[in-house]
């Protein structure tokens, strides 16, 4: 009976341990990218000998892919809190909040995610997990878009959904990229200004098909 604990202390230390590799590791593909980083580098971050490191992961992609589950896993928690029915009933300017927000948070809270998911030669596995993810997040916009706009074709919901979501993208490397702080909440700020300007004739339903060329 009193051996019954100690598997359980081995493998709560082995958790603990794994987070620390995993975050060193976040810390080590963020300051070097995926492709220039090495699991000596990570050993290194993590305070651990390589010995030890390979106790856990058999080598760099194993990190990234573990890394990466969890990254993404947390992600499509992120976005399952923005895109409910409660936020599609609020008005545009307070869905944007409810919906940018947690994204936006989650991204700097996490630089790791974008450092491995937009890295060269990052595995497989984890660039197909990303696709599926990024697929998922453009069908929820063009459903908001489909709430403001049910009369808009299909094609071109698609279309406005698509330069919704780039712009967003684009937005939050600016701010990722801005200092913490007045600045960053001026970047964000704008970023929600941008797509509120271009969403608003949606919303007010100025908006039933693209606009002639």
């Amino acid at each position: 009976m009193s051996e019954e604990p100690k598997p359980r202390r081995r493998q709560a230390r082995g958790e603990r341990r794994i987070a620390q590799l995993l975050q060193a590791a976040a810390n080590v593909f963020c300051a070097n990218g995926y492709t220039a980083s090495s699991t000596n580098a990570i050993a290194r971050e993590a305070h651990v000998s390589p010995g030890t490191l390979y106790q856990y992961f058999p080598n760099k992609e194993a990190i990234a892919i573990e890394l990466g589950e969890r990254l993404l896993h947390e992600m499509r928690e992120a976005h399952g809190q923005a895109f409910t029915p409660e936020n599609l009933a609020l008005p545009l300017p307070e869905l944007l909040d409810a919906v940018v927000d947690p994204l936006i948070e989650f991204n700097c809270a996490n630089p790791a995610f974008l450092a491995l998911m937009h890295g060269s030669e990052v595995p497989g596995r984890i660039a197909e997990e990303h696709d599926e993810l990024h697929a998922t997040l453009l069908t929820r916009v063009q459903e908001v878009i489909a709430h403001y706009a049910p009369a808009l074709p299909a094609e071109d919901r698609l279309r406005t959904a698509s330069m919704a979501f780039a712009t967003f993208k684009g937005g939050l490397d600016l701010v990722l990229a801005a200092p913490e702080g007045a600045e960053r909440d001026a970047t964000i700020a704008e970023l929600k200004t941008l797509l509120l300007r271009y969403l608003s004739p949606l919303a007010e339903g100025q908006v039933t098909t693209t606009p002639s060329r």
